[in-house]
């Protein structure tokens, strides 16, 4: 779908988005909602995306308490806990109880964990070059510069693109 891209200037001078901007970017988000969910599918049918986003964080910023992680997803602390105890029961996870005290514990990815993220984020680069093939060369960095500023207006982080996976909060 061919959607016109011309903004309307407002009474202030700013620009307006139009209906047919956010309907192309919503087309867009669900093309790469349907790769991240593919993906995950493809590797471990058993994984949420939610779980992946768990598996994510950790696996960019390393060992995190559940606190943290609900942090991340925005979500309630029990939300994140019950994520998390299926991803140890999974495998996925290895929870270390705090010495110091009992009710912190660390969570951390185990070898099969990593091995889940890493197999996702293959699939996932792997489906995004076959998209970006199917585009012409000439047009192929204007796709990419929007992105880049839409992820900057959308507020994500930049540092750890290659592992985001669409979903609320900061990796």
């Amino acid at each position: 779908m061919m959607a016109v891209m011309s903004s309307v200037r407002s009474s202030t001078g700013t620009r307006r988005v139009t209906e047919a901007q956010i309907d192309v970017v919503m087309e867009a988000c669900r093309a790469l909602v349907g790769i991240a969910a593919a993906s995950v599918a493809e590797v471990d049918d058993h994984v949420t995306l939610p779980q992946l986003r768990v598996l994510i964080m950790i696996s960019t910023q390393g060992p995190l308490n559940i606190a943290a992680i609900a942090a991340g997803l925005k979500v309630n602390p029990s939300n994140a806990s019950r994520a998390c105890d299926r991803l140890v029961r999974a495998g996925l996870l290895d929870r270390q109880e705090s010495p110091v005290d009992r009710r912190n514990s660390t969570l951390s990815l185990t070898d099969r964990g990593t091995e889940v993220v890493q197999a996702i984020t293959d699939r996932r680069r792997e489906a995004i070059e076959q998209a970006l093939r199917a585009i012409a060369p000439s047009q192929r960095d204007q796709v990419v510069s929007a992105f880049e500023h839409f992820t900057e207006a959308a507020g994500e982080s930049a540092e750890h693109l290659q592992f985001t996976v669409l979903w609320p909060g900061n990796t």
